[in-house]
């Protein structure tokens, strides 16, 4: 079974997008004979994130950690559990694409680390600001970036790399970097880019909004 885990914490404006879009690449990875079941981390929710995943007909954990890494490797236990044979890992605010889980598995690897790409900018994310994030950002196979947004691993290497740490930040990168000391196998790959938002507002501190605002005080 592949298991598709998404944490999410007061996300009901873009949940539904998301799940959406994972819905679609499910149906994909089915008509190829795959088993996959999908999961949203609840973490801390106030807003209407409940109603909207469970009326997509997806699993629902809800925690009260307030910490991405947490989410994760909660899901992910909860998935093995349930017999997950590989760990497919995107966030609330993205959108994956339809070919997404199938693209991961044609590797064969222990673990797939894929790009992001945003579609739509701000209003206030002017030229300059764009062409900076493009100039610093690999959208090529052979990257080097680390987003727990397009994120795909065989459980078994998850469990020899002692799985997501609890941490609020950068818990991708200690994941990716657990697997790279345990000898895995790691395939990088811009074969299925996720579009992800570009935010100020985002949920997890050190992450990808706090990046593209970095950047922004930069080309001020």
């Amino acid at each position: 079974m592949i298991a598709v885990i998404i944490p999410a914490h007061n996300e009901a404006r873009r949940l539904g997008h998301c799940l959406r879009a994972v819905k679609r690449a499910v149906a994909r990875a089915e008509a190829a004979g795959l088993v996959v079941e999908v999961l949203v981390v609840l973490d801390r929710c106030i807003d209407a994130s409940a109603r909207i995943a469970r009326r997509h007909g997806v699993h629902t954990l809800e925690l009260q950690a307030g910490n991405v890494g947490i989410a994760r490797r909660v899901g992910a236990e909860w998935m093995i559990e349930r017999g997950a044979q590989w760990l497919a890992f995107t966030d609330a605010d993205s959108r994956v694409p339809e070919h997404w889980l199938v693209s991961q598995l044609q590797w064969h690897a222990d673990a797939v680390c894929g790009t992001v790409h945003i579609e739509r900018w701000q209003p206030w994310q002017n030229a300059a600001l764009r062409q900076l994030y493009r100039s610093r950002y690999q959208a090529r196979d052979g990257h080097r970036h680390i987003h727990g947004a397009n994120l795909g691993v065989c459980a078994k290497a998850y469990e020899r790399a002692g799985g997501f740490q609890p941490l609020p930040a950068d818990e991708d990168v200690q994941l990716v970097l657990a697997l790279e000391a345990n000898g895995a196998q790691i395939v990088w790959t811009a074969a299925h880019s996720v579009a992800t938002s570009s935010r100020r507002d985002s949920r997890a501190r050190q992450g990808f909004g706090d990046y593209l605002s970095a950047l922004e005080g930069l080309v001020r």
